[in-house]
């Protein structure tokens, strides 16, 4: 077969190759579309685990194929299945938060009233003046909070009941998906990069600027969210509070936000016990919360993501709120990669032209 011949691109058969390139891009992705998450996720996994792939790989002689089974049998047993564990708890406690609202037990007004009536005077006139003391107003907003986002829980739960077949079919895509990368991944990503027509400086920059944000997001952000929260669902059952892994997971969620995170969720449990009594329960929190779950962040960030390549917290918490309300789970690694690569372009851009600038400019006499 013979081999065609190059296609320039300002001739009108190479403008009208680079449409039908275009198009047929655009047709791929859109056929992929419905099962974008499973592709996505198979692909961050096999980013992370390559590492581990490689290690096997070097005990196994070059196997590629065993391989990769074994490093995908790793990932099953470490990581999806505690997954899919802590999920089905969330949904069961959530179930168990909306019956107590409904029923009247859980009656937030009540709790609040008592830290109301601890209050010193000062701060009771200061909450007063700003119009904070109309518990009946707090207990309706927050049991509307609470009856929603438990609604949410169970509808995304139901979803998944009623369309089994589709989330079987997606889970064994993304296993499919990320056994071939791990095992073919490194050829995929020299072809890939071989076909993306930049100057090979900025593709190897790029390249490297999207491998770390993503381990970094993963890595770093989703594992200590997990264990802030892994921490506060466990103190908050040694402690004997109800739904401990519901409120473990709303604090791994808030654990987003720079310097207060999780403290929004024990804080006010703590300052709850302390009122109605209860001084060393409180106590224990706020040291547990303040030494334990408070340094988390401090000492394992800075180990797993590395401040050289660490985003700006308020970057880091816009574009992931932004991400996952417009792609929902996977934007909490869309919205910080997106943002990623929206700061490493520019940077390239500004660097390349000052050197241009630098280089056009005549050499001055000091």
């Amino acid at each position: 077969m013979k081999t065609p011949a190059p296609l320039h691109t300002s001739s009108l058969e190479g403008k009208a190759f680079l449409l039908l390139l275009l198009l047929v891009s655009l047709a791929f992705l859109w056929v992929l579309w419905p099962f974008y998450g499973a592709v996505f996720w198979g692909a961050i996994f096999a980013m992370m685990f390559t590492p581990l792939f490689i290690r096997l790989l070097a005990r196994m002689r070059g196997k590629r194929t065993p391989a990769a089974l074994v490093t995908l049998a790793i990932i099953l047993v470490l990581v999806i299945l505690p997954l899919g564990l802590v999920a089905s708890l969330l949904v069961q406690e959530a179930m168990a938060v909306y019956q107590r609202v409904q029923s009247g037990e859980l009656n937030i007004s009540r709790y609040f009233q008592q830290v109301y009536d601890a209050l010193p005077a000062w701060a009771n006139g200061l909450l007063r003046r700003f119009g904070l003391n109309n518990f009946a107003l707090v207990q309706e907003r927050l049991t509307t909070g609470i009856t929603r986002g438990s609604q949410f829980i169970a509808t995304q739960a139901l979803s998944i009941g009623q369309n089994t077949f589709d989330f079987v079919v997606s889970f064994f895509i993304m296993l499919y998906v990320l056994f071939f990368l791990l095992r073919d991944g490194a050829a995929l990503a020299r072809r890939i990069e071989s076909a993306i027509p930049l100057e090979a400086g900025i593709k190897r920059e790029l390249g490297h600027k999207v491998a770390t944000v993503i381990r970094a997001t993963v890595r770093g952000n989703i594992v200590v969210a997990a264990l802030q929260g892994a921490l506060g669902g466990l103190i908050f059952w040694m402690l004997d509070v109800h739904a401990p892994v519901l409120w473990g997971t709303l604090m791994a969620g808030l654990s987003l936000l720079p310097a207060v995170g999780a403290a929004l969720v024990w804080g006010p449990v703590a300052i709850y016990f302390l009122v109605s009594g209860q001084v060393w329960q409180g106590l224990v929190l706020i040291a547990f919360g303040v030494l334990v779950i408070g340094l988390v962040d401090n000492l394992l960030r800075p180990i797993l993501v590395g401040k050289d390549t660490r985003l700006p917290d308020y970057v880091v918490l816009v574009s992931t709120l932004g991400g996952m309300a417009l792609f929902g789970l996977n934007g909490f690694v869309v919205g910080p990669l997106v943002a990623a690569m929206f700061m490493a372009t520019w940077d390239i851009f500004v660097t390349a032209r000052r050197d241009r600038q630098a280089e056009s400019e005549p050499d001055q006499a000091p």
